[in-house]
């Protein structure tokens, strides 16, 4: 094993780009400005350099171009890595991900592969207004057939790309724009994090805290500052959203007995309302008050700092909806 080292969010998901293309001459890139510019977060920076114009090839602005071409090379037995911009632009592409690059499998009775990863950016904090901040991961957890997945840190940056472009179905990597200059330990070896498998991102007895992306983060902060209150709270990444980890969420639910389920995403027809509903058929037996959920208002997200601020949750927001929940009477009292 190699020593402990630190890398940022965007260098340890160029490091899984680059070692897997150094592995494997059939993983290629392809998206607007992943070239010589390097992506426009500069997650692909450095790559054409290294492994010239016929394996990162910048495309043309057009987002069902993108996936379409993704999808054919897939299925011809390639392993692309196509990348859309911003998340919300998965809207122009959503035929060619739903009715297509979600569906060939099926369609051919299992006996196609279509080992493509679509990589993109979401989640508000850079006033970059409503049609380039918003989380729309619910969107496709929805669809059978598509892989979702949401990392929080470094760590789990590298090992969960990894694992995406390894993977022999589509899968959709979300990126979050205010998490890519965060730091953290990496290891320099590839390594990979199955798709699937939550983390138990801190331990407790009191509550437990289900958030992905930014979210973990910040219910990590909220658990701090809890904790010097006699505030016990375990925090579950599910990393993967899906498939969900829904066993270690509800092994956590049947220990702690109070949940709450944090997503930057609208509140309303949000992912925390599938992760609510899942514990009260697995373990509402156990549960000594409502599943809380805390999400964005249903509303676009603004460009005013200020007003995108309360918008998005954060950790003060979290803490005090734990405080809440945990001074509630037990259900049935």
């Amino acid at each position: 094993m190699s020593e402990e080292r630190s890398l940022t969010y965007v260098a340890a998901f160029n490091e899984a780009v680059r070692q897997a293309m150094e592995a494997d001459p059939d993983v290629f890139v392809a998206g607007e400005d992943v070239g010589a510019f390097g992506g426009v977060f500069g997650t692909f920076g450095g790559l054409q350099k290294a492994f010239g114009e016929r394996r990162v090839v910048d495309t043309p602005i057009s987002e069902q171009a993108i996936i379409g071409l993704g999808l054919g090379a897939a299925v011809s037995g390639l392993r692309p890595i196509v990348d859309l911009m911003f998340m919300d632009f998965i809207c122009v592409a959503m035929d060619q991900i739903v009715n297509q690059a979600a569906k060939l499998k099926y369609m051919f009775g299992g006996k196609a592969t279509v080992p493509l990863t679509i990589t993109t950016a979401g989640g508000a904090g850079l006033s970059a207004a409503a049609q380039h901040s918003q989380s729309l991961e619910a969107l496709l957890c929805h669809i059978p057939g598509l892989k979702v997945v949401y990392p929080s840190n470094p760590y789990d940056v590298k090992g969960l790309m990894t694992a995406c472009i390894r993977e022999d179905n589509p899968t959709v990597f979300i990126k979050h724009k205010r998490l890519l200059g965060m730091s953290g330990v990496v290891p320099e070896e590839p390594y990979e994090i199955p798709l699937g498998s939550a983390r138990v991102a801190r331990e407790g007895t009191d509550v437990t805290v289900v958030a992905w992306g930014r979210m973990a983060n910040e219910a990590l902060a909220a658990a701090e500052k809890l904790a010097a209150d006699g505030i016990s709270c375990e925090v579950i990444d599910p990393r993967t959203l899906q498939p969900l980890d829904i066993d270690t969420i509800v092994e956590s639910t049947r220990k702690t007995n109070r949940v709450v389920v944090v997503h930057e995403a609208v509140k309303f027809g949000g992912l925390g309302a599938e992760v609510a509903a899942e514990i009260q058929e697995a373990a509402f037996d156990h549960l000594d008050a409502p599943v809380s959920r805390i999400g964005a208002p249903f509303s676009p997200v603004p460009f005013s700092p200020a007003l995108e601020s309360g918008y998005v949750p954060d950790a003060k927001r979290i803490a005090a909806e734990i405080r809440d929940l945990v001074a509630r009477p037990l259900v049935g009292s």
